[in-house]
């Protein structure tokens, strides 16, 4: 009776324990904007259908003077049947008042916004990892189109201590001249 007893506890420990949520990954304590500013080249992420076929991944930030918003402009080559097409998205980000500039909602399409966190960055701001409270998505990126092999192992180990699986992650190929 009482193994029947502790058995029925632990069952309803590990069904309590898989229905909450896990803690959102903890994001650096403050970014400058105007350092963060410019080009990022993506180096590796989960895929998402948004970069189905992209090769040679960037994403422009722009501070707007007078403006509460970073313009974003993303861009990647597609290669399809032997053709290449250069794909464009463009977005507003907005600082979360009270984040440090850690945290942006990214819109796309109005009136919807995404979250995106910068949990890790480099001291001289040349490599950066985005991800999403949930853990959906997540991107490596550098102001260089590649990283080294230190660098990488790097940034691997602190998306292990952030809760992400990476494994999930795919590499960015930023050689365009040979698709």
């Amino acid at each position: 009776m009482q193994m029947l007893f502790r058995t029925s506890q632990i069952l309803i420990m590990l069904c309590i324990l898989t229905h909450v949520k896990a803690q959102p990954p903890e994001t650096v304590d403050n970014v400058d904007l105007d350092k963060y500013k410019g080009r990022w080249y993506d180096i590796a992420s989960y895929p998402a259908w948004f970069q189905k076929d992209c090769r040679c991944t960037t994403a422009e930030y722009e501070l707007v003077p007078g403006k509460n918003y970073i313009r974003v402009i993303n861009r990647c080559i597609k290669y399809k049947n032997n053709k290449s097409k250069i794909s464009v998205a463009r977005a507003k980000a907005f600082p979360v008042k009270g984040s440090g500039n850690s945290k942006l909602k990214v819109q796309f399409f109005w009136p919807f916004r995404g979250d995106y966190h910068i949990i890790g960055l480099a001291e001289d701001y040349s490599w950066a990892v985005v991800g999403h409270p949930e853990r959906k998505y997540l991107w490596i990126l550098s102001r260089k189109s590649s990283v080294t092999s230190s660098t990488y192992s790097t940034i691997l180990d602190l998306i292990r201590q952030k809760g992400y699986d990476v494994d999930k992650l795919q590499l960015t190929p930023q050689d365009c001249d040979n698709p």
